[in-house]
């Protein structure tokens, strides 16, 4: 496969004002490797502290959203406040995520009422629709996985795949993410190794998906892994949009 039918999507997680220096981090990383080809992953209120709705950060999402950043829902609080009943989803919440798989034990009306209203607040703020939904984490429970097929979102995402509830769960790209953790020393060592390890698994990979945060930007050997991973994939694959999947599927 020639470089140009390969794919590559970048995207930054997290996006809001409670990280407002840390997104323009990384935007300026991702504008410098795909120009306006990357998506950004907004939270309307990151952990109840940081409400999107009448910020200055709003304005510049505005403006990103202009130049053809794709914008996705990305939760509502980013914070996983539910008492899971099962012993997978418990196992879940504490080892994928520190707290913060929002979407994990929501019923299906809670997890609906949350993507309706990110979406509305986001597309007010924006002037345009969103690319789709991504739960944080990535982690989605049986609700929020039946309130996404009838929110008729375009696009969604999880560890492994980007589907489309909006075509009856169709499967767009299949791979795993290539991200970091930042929280603790051996979450970035092994963050490290995932990286190093998928750079070379992946070469070959029709469409490769890297996802960066936030607390990314304040490790250096972080800093330079992704550099390094954006470096390695820009140069075998075409940085692209999730819409792009959906065109072509079409």
């Amino acid at each position: 496969m020639d470089n140009q039918r390969r794919q590559l999507l970048l995207s930054i997680h997290d996006v809001g004002p409670r990280f407002a220096s840390e997104v323009d981090r990384h935007a300026d990383r991702m504008g410098q490797a795909a120009g306006s080809r990357y998506a950004m992953l907004v939270v309307p209120d990151h952990w109840g502290k940081a409400p999107l709705a009448g910020s200055d950060f709003g304005t510049r999402l505005r403006d990103w959203a202009a130049t053809g950043v794709e914008m996705f829902v990305h939760g509502w609080f980013h914070r996983d406040e539910t008492s899971h009943a099962t012993g997978a989803d418990r196992f879940r919440a504490k080892h994928m995520t520190a707290g913060e798989g929002e979407f994990l034990g929501l019923t299906r009306d809670e997890a609906a009422r949350r993507m309706t209203e990110g979406r509305k607040l986001i597309e007010d703020i924006i002037g345009r629709p969103v690319a789709g939904f991504i739960a944080p984490a990535w982690l989605y429970g049986d609700g929020a996985r039946e309130a996404l097929r009838e929110n008729g979102f375009a696009i969604a995402e999880d560890h492994m795949r980007v589907w489309s509830p909006a075509t009856g769960d169709r499967v767009l790209a299949r791979g795993p993410v290539i991200t970091w953790a930042s929280r603790s020393k051996g979450r970035i060592a092994s963050s490290l190794l995932a990286a190093w390890a998928l750079r070379r698994v992946l070469k070959g990979a029709s469409v490769v998906r890297v996802a960066v945060h936030p607390g990314d930007v304040h490790v250096d050997a972080l800093n330079r892994s992704i550099d390094r991973t954006i470096g390695t994939f820009t140069a075998s694959h075409r940085p692209a949009r999730y819409a792009d999947l959906l065109e072509q599927a079409a």
